[in-house]
């Protein structure tokens, strides 16, 4: 395991912390929408990013828990600014509702960290009919991604202060058909491994960070897109896979990081001062990394985008 605990160009690694990557960060003026934060490394993000002063807007499927998880919150960090809002990302109309709702707060955003995800153990449908994994994984954060990126945008023109798009992906995204998405199985997905869907549903995470990086490079903006790998945690995400639990609690004390650990890379890329100006890129152990070829396949990014944008517009 010595290459968990190596030190990479940043000065961190696969060991640290969410705290110790972002020490000394000042997040006060600053507003992060984070999906997924009732539990996990969304809910962890979440804490570290209060605790360094950013206003936190957790998008969470489940009220209940996400008031919970501010609660907790808020009873560690006096002074902690936490919004709830409720998030859906397998229903476009939830993904309407909650940036509707987020505008009626009239807060600027600065930061956007796409965390939820689901591994489920069966290829079903979303209510918009389309492969879940797919739905919540990629399209749900798609469509968020466009409908706040107008606030984000006039927010980094106004104060000139960086804007961050965080998509969380995984090393999963190698476990995808030789030609990477299958296209024809987003509406059917009959006959779709389920490990395939969640690793598809990854790579088009990173496949839309690459484009919409090169979009906003092209517009003049500043604001950054990355991907980033958080590792193999022990989380919710495994909750309907029986199998990988159990493997996970065989073999966890050598292999999964903690959820301090997890959420290192994703707090390293949304604060830290050593990424402002680098986008576009695939960040794992809390450095640039790597991933697949076909992460940077251009056909393969334009196809993606043009798919998703037809999805999101019907």
């Amino acid at each position: 395991m010595w290459w968990f605990y190596r030190k990479g160009p940043s000065g961190f690694s696969g060991a640290s912390t969410a705290e110790e990557v972002t020490a000394g960060v000042d997040g006060h003026g600053l507003v992060a929408v984070i999906t997924g934060a009732s539990s996990g490394i969304g809910l962890e993000t979440a804490r570290v990013l209060a605790l360094r002063g950013v206003h936190v807007v957790m998008a969470v499927r489940n009220v209940s828990a996400g008031l919970a998880a501010k609660e907790a919150i808020v009873a560690k960090i006096p002074g902690a600014r936490v919004e709830v809002l409720e998030l859906d990302l397998s229903s476009m109309a939830s993904v309407r509702r909650f940036a509707s709702e987020f505008d009626s707060l009239n807060l600027p955003l600065n930061i956007l960290i796409n965390n939820a995800g689901v591994m489920t153990r069966n290829c079903t449908r979303s209510c918009d009919g389309l492969e879940l994994h797919f739905a919540t994984n990629h399209i749900g954060h798609f469509l968020l991604t466009n409908l706040l990126l107008e606030n984000m945008k006039r927010g980094c023109r106004n104060s000139g202060v960086e804007g961050r798009i965080v998509n969380l992906a995984s090393s999963a995204h190698i476990l995808t058909y030789p030609e990477g998405i299958c296209f024809s199985k987003i509406h059917d997905p009959s006959g779709l491994n389920d490990f395939i869907a969640y690793g598809q549903s990854k790579l088009a995470n990173i496949l839309h960070s690459n484009e919409l990086s090169r979009i906003l490079k092209e517009e003049g903006l500043n604001i950054s897109a990355n991907a980033v790998d958080p590792g193999v945690i022990r989380t919710n995400l495994f909750r309907n896979r029986s199998i990988v639990t159990v493997l996970l609690d065989t073999i966890g004390r050598i292999m999964c990081r903690s959820v301090e650990q997890g959420a290192a890379t994703t707090c390293y890329v949304a604060m830290h001062p050593q990424v402002k100006g680098i986008s576009g890129k695939y960040f794992a152990n809390c450095n640039i990394a790597s991933p697949t070829s076909q992460a940077s396949d251009a056909e393969l990014i334009k196809k993606l985008w043009q798919f998703s944008l037809q999805i999101v517009s019907s």
